[in-house]
């Protein structure tokens, strides 16, 4: 991860020479300017963030490298390429110990609701997880009991990562958020998830989301909600079935 011109300056001309054992990069690593001398192994971690474009750049990469590719959501073309041989593919089939399912319930939007699984998230002394900025005040004004703050992309690093710590801490009880928590993120504490106008997500993204709760040993849910009245399109309510019917 480049912080300055002058170290990415730096990085780059030191990978061109070979004096770069290991670098973890972004998507960055993949620009025109950036040439590897020796590059031997290159592992990439989820694989869902990657285009089209992107992997194309890869495969002008590893023609000669070894590639681990790992990612936790199905994707169809990657499956489809395994299937058929063009690529190895191992399975983790069993979930760490102690693991659960996560009960995943898809229904309209209800203030009622809402309230009820955060107040029981919050009696049993957890925190949960939204990802909608704009309800802030709304969840406050449900929950005036509970400390609620909220996380965006558009905040400045140093805020984001005092929000952050301060969930992971404790010291926030209800967490509303964007999409930004989508990866990356295993808070053991957080096993309830509520989201919001989930029918305008795609199945990567609701996948994703739902993998922040229920990394322990205790019980998650997760509410997708959409607007009452709200008339879904097909392929929104069949992205809203797939994710209820395959918890484990």
């Amino acid at each position: 991860r480049f912080r300055t011109a002058a170290q990415q300056k730096k990085t780059i001309a030191d990978l061109k020479k070979g004096q770069v054992d290991i670098v973890v990069g972004t998507h960055r690593v993949l620009s025109k300017d950036v040439e590897y001398k020796n590059l031997g192994l290159l592992i990439i971690d989820e694989e869902q963030r990657f285009g089209v474009v992107h992997k194309e750049k890869i495969k002008q990469l590893k023609k000669d490298i070894d590639v681990l590719t790992l990612t936790a959501t199905p994707i169809p073309r990657t499956l489809h390429m395994s299937m058929i041989g063009i690529r190895d593919m191992s399975v983790l089939e069993e979930p760490p110990m102690d693991r659960v399912p996560i009960q995943t319930y898809v229904m309209e939007y209800d203030e009622e609701t809402v309230r009820e699984a955060i107040n029981r998230e919050l009696r049993r002394g957890g925190n949960r997880v939204n990802d909608i900025a704009d309800v802030t005040a709304r969840i406050a004004k449900l929950l005036p009991d509970a400390r609620v703050d909220f996380a965006h992309g558009q905040m400045s690093e140093r805020e984001l990562e005092a929000v952050m710590y301060a969930f992971i801490n404790g010291d926030i009880d209800v967490l509303v958020s964007t999409t930004i928590i989508e990866t990356g993120l295993d808070i053991s504490n957080a096993n309830t998830m509520i989201i919001h106008d989930a029918d305008r997500l795609g199945l990567s993204q609701l996948y994703q989301l739902r993998g922040r709760v229920g990394r322990s040993n205790r019980m998650a849910y997760a509410f997708l909600l959409y607007r009452r009245d709200k008339m879904l399109k097909e392929v929104a309510e069949k992205r809203l079935a797939a994710i209820r019917e395959f918890t484990d």
